[in-house]
C-alpha cells in the first residue's frame, strides 16, 4: 500500500464508476453510511453492557433500591469490635 500514488487512486475510482455506474453510487454510499451508523450504535451498546457487567458484587450490595428508602443503612463489616 505504500507505493500507491494519486494516479492509482484515480484509476481505482474510475474502475468503481464503471463497475457500479454513476446512478448506483449514491445508493451504495447511503447503505454504507447506514451500516456504519448501525455498527457504531451496536459497539456503544456493547460497551455499556460491559460496564454494567464489571460491577463487583460489593458495588451491587451497597446500592439500595428506591423502595428501601426507609430501611436502615447497610452495615459496614470493618472487622473491628468496640
Amino acid at each position: 500500500m505504500a507505493g500507491l500514488t494519486g494516479w492509482h487512486l484515480l484509476v481505482l475510482v474510475l474502475v468503481i464508476l464503471l463497475l457500479f455506474g454513476a446512478a448506483k453510487l449514491p445508493a451504495l454510499a447511503k447503505s454504507m453510511g447506514q451500516s456504519a451508523r448501525l455498527f457504531k450504535g451496536e459497539m456503544k451498546a456493547m460497551k455499556e453492557d460491559d460496564g454494567k457487567a464489571e460491577q463487583t458484587p460489593a458495588d451491587v450490595a451497597n446500592t439500595t433500591p428506591a423502595s428501601d428508602k426507609g430501611a436502615a443503612a447497610p452495615r459496614s463489616d470493618s472487622g473491628t469490635t468496640t
